[in-house]
């Protein structure tokens, strides 16, 4: 096995965007670009439909965020039992991240996807199976599932198709569309089900049936995209998937693992409880406006993050960790003083620090990681994230649970204040790998 060079350090601060792949001596890796141009075409073709499928995987999601009021009114669920709900996607994806979501370095990255979105149908048709507390949570459970086996894959074959397509390419495009196909897709997901239960049909039924049909396309698509990995000759033996040292600066790697858990945080927050509060406390019962609550914070961080992917590494690292803290006080003081404007304030610039929180994260971690073993690094990166999306929504249900939600959240934000700076502090100190 070829040993992996690993990139120079930079000053302190400094976060990087996810190197482009390179192709190791041996081992599982993608394959050469391709010198035809009617070869470059196909996997530039299959760059937007693995991204088209990337996005639609996202966006199912989130479905069920704004419609949780609707079942918590037709099976009486308490604020608690959404969160557990959510915990149970959380947990669904954690499990898949574990045990399959590296596997794509050897096995293939279209051998992985496509059970993924096959794993997202099976969940679509057991939400349109009934609206029981045990339905939900198997769905949940079995949508997290496809959602860990996805993410770290799609991102890893998003930037090896680009690099087959434009060989030399050091260009932003694999990054700003894997951030706007998962964090945007997140909000976008939320957005398209509260219109569409908004009109009144089915609406615990026709978001369904729409995501549905966008995950069948999804299937064609990947069909049709190449694949980019070499599979070895033999396979290697196989491990649950783990945080580890990717190599380089472990400092680096835990204060990434850091901001990725932060970041995640937020986003769980609004996905589990927000239109619950914006329906229930602030007596707003539109659907859309519940899903709009969901694509603001979504929203601002993909379309910061992808704007921001040129600009200096340390200052977007400053800047998201000062939007994120600033945001998280102007969410609470709305979730206080029960106003809607502050509170959908507070999440857009929450969101607005956390994408470029997350972007620091996985580019450090890209960076670190062989290219051989990138899918691998990313999926203990997402791992560490998505217990970050589930674990402080499922502090802020417990606490509902003796105290008011508002006071709840006041709390929970108290908490992440003290990461946030935590962070800030770890960030002067440790030195980050330079893009390649």
């Amino acid at each position: 096995m070829s040993t992996p060079t690993l990139p120079r350090p930079a000053r302190a601060g400094a976060i990087p965007a996810a190197p482009r792949p390179a192709v190791p001596a041996d081992g599982p890796a993608p394959a050469p670009g391709p010198a035809p141009t009617a070869s470059r075409a196909r996997h530039r073709a299959g760059f937007w439909l693995v991204a088209a499928a990337f996005l639609a995987t996202m966006a199912f999601s989130t479905v069920p965020a704004p419609l949780y009021p609707l079942y918590q009114a037709a099976d009486g669920f308490s604020t608690f039992t959404v969160t557990v709900v959510f915990a149970a996607y959380a947990v669904g994806v954690a499990l898949a991240l574990v045990l399959a979501g590296h596997v794509s370095d050897w096995l293939g990255r279209r051998r992985v996807l496509l059970p993924a979105l096959g794993l997202e149908l099976a969940a679509a048709a057991l939400f349109l199976s009934g609206t029981g507390l045990a339905t939900l949570l198997v769905a949940r459970f079995v949508s997290g599932l496809g959602v860990g086996m996805l993410t770290a894959t799609a991102t890893a074959h998003l930037a090896e198709l680009h690099a087959a397509h434009r060989p030399g390419d050091a260009g932003h495009r694999p990054q700003v569309v894997a951030v706007v196909a998962n964090i945007g897709g997140l909000g976008a997901g939320a957005l398209a089900a509260g219109a569409l239960a908004q009109t009144g049909v089915a609406p615990l039924r026709l978001p369904y049936l729409v995501f549905a049909a966008l995950l069948l396309l999804g299937v064609a698509g990947v069909l049709v995209a190449p694949e980019t990995v070499r599979r070895p000759a033999t396979r290697p033996a196989y491990r649950p998937q783990r945080p580890r040292r990717s190599g380089g600066d472990p400092a680096a790697q835990r204060l990434a693992y850091a901001a990725a858990f932060a970041s995640f945080a937020v986003f769980g927050v609004f996905t589990s409880v927000a239109p619950g509060f914006v329906g229930g406390t602030l007596h707003h019962t539109s659907r859309l406006l519940a899903g709009l609550v969901v694509f603001v914070v979504f929203g601002a961080a993909a379309g910061v993050q992808a704007a921001t992917t040129r600009v200096r590494p340390a200052a977007r690292l400053r800047a998201g960790l000062a939007a994120q803290a600033a945001g998280l006080v102007v969410l609470t003081t709305g979730m206080l003083a029960e106003r809607l404007d502050v509170f959908l304030l507070g999440g857009l610039v929450t969101g607005a620090g956390a994408g470029p929180l997350f972007a620091a994260a996985s580019g450090t971690v890209a960076a670190l990681a062989a290219p051989h073993r990138r899918g691998e690094a990313l999926a203990g990166l997402f791992l560490v994230a998505y217990l970050g999306l589930s674990l402080p929504a499922m502090g802020l249900g417990l606490l509902a649970r003796a105290v008011p939600q508002a006071t709840a959240m006041a709390l929970l934000a108290g908490a992440l204040l003290v990461l946030l700076a935590a962070l800030a502090v770890a960030a002067r100190r440790t030195r980050s790998p330079r893009r390649p």
